[in-house]
């Protein structure tokens, strides 16, 4: 495993278990959403986008990418020899989200390029990412198999964890 991607729902925790993985292994970590938001939580144009994760995710070098941008899709599963995905359950998937929105909205933490998350926002809009969570869990977990099974894609070594207990026993398991 040299180019790893960590693939989930929102709040199932692939940035955490990147992280981890990433200090462990002694590589780089690249956040997508650091890559696709810029200050004030505006869209980075396409192009742009698309430039950021290739230049952050070299074909020859080591890294480990969390996201689920289906328009960077071929550039970092292209690249990646391993796929780890969180196939969580919709309840905790929900629990973990609530968590961490609580904690990161009561506590102001600056997540990239300025950027914090508003309780306001993901409890009371449409830019919700709970409304989101319901839009795409599902839909995540009947696409992701369809996807995986295109031929440009056959590369690539896929690790399912069903519960998060499964995943940090993997991890465990990891050495640098």
């Amino acid at each position: 495993m040299h180019r790893i991607a960590v693939h989930g729902s929102t709040g199932s925790g692939k940035t955490t278990l990147a992280n981890a993985l990433a200090r462990r292994l002694g590589v780089p970590h690249v956040e997508l959403d650091a890559l696709h938001w810029d200050p004030g939580w505006s869209e980075a144009p396409l192009d742009v986008f698309r430039d950021r994760a290739a230049a952050a995710l070299p074909p020859d070098g080591r890294w480990i990418v969390d996201g689920n941008y289906r328009v960077v899709r071929e550039i970092v599963w292209g690249r990646a020899d391993t796929l780890l995905w969180l196939d969580y359950s919709f309840p905790l998937v929900l629990w973990r989200l609530l968590r961490r929105t609580l904690w990161r909205g009561l506590a102001s933490v600056e997540l990239y390029n300025g950027n914090r998350e508003s309780l306001w926002t993901h409890l009371f809009t449409r830019d919700s990412l709970f409304l989101w969570l319901l839009k795409s869990h599902w839909r995540r977990r009947r696409e992701l198999p369809l996807a995986l099974a295109q031929p440009e894609y056959a590369h690539l070594r896929v690790v399912r964890f069903r519960r998060p207990s499964e995943a940090q026993a993997w991890l465990r398991g990891q050495v640098g």
